[in-house]
């Protein structure tokens, strides 16, 4: 795989989820949000998306995404898109949506997501895992 320009994200939200519209390709966000809240731990949060949408790009990249406890400095999971996407022109904007179900939180605390062009960090986005001390609108 031939290295590609770092790519810059311009974007990079956490929501429930995200539709693409077929033929136009535009993106709906549906519910983004900052942080998680739950009542009790072990959580185990269904489903959500990250977005991404980045420029600067030229090149062939491959593209993965890592949850990272921050507290415990641990890795809890990963995904990658699996083929590799050419971008040819560095102006234009270009996005990416994972989806991720399943994702188990410990503890309460401070877990990032972090985006990788070809194993190198280009975005990051940090968010709050919090406990609630009342069951209003948590996990």
């Amino acid at each position: 795989m031939a290295e590609g320009v770092a790519p810059k994200a311009n974007a990079m939200l956490i929501c429930d989820h995200v539709i693409t519209e077929v033929g136009t390709n535009k993106k709906s966000l549906i519910g983004v949000f900052e942080n998680i809240n739950t009542i009790k731990f072990p959580i185990i949060h269904p489903l959500l998306a990250v977005y991404i949408k980045l420029t600067a790009a030229k090149g062939q990249y491959r593209f993965r995404i890592e949850l990272v406890d921050l507290n415990n400095n641990l890795v809890l999971g990963k995904a990658e898109i699996p083929q590799d996407i050419h971008i040819d022109n560095p102006l234009g904007t270009h996005e990416l949506v994972f989806n991720l179900g399943g994702l188990k939180f410990n503890n309460p605390g401070q877990y990032e997501f972090r985006i990788f062009a070809n194993e190198k960090i280009f975005a990051q986005k940090t968010f709050l895992v919090i406990q609630l001390q009342t069951p209003e609108r948590g996990y």
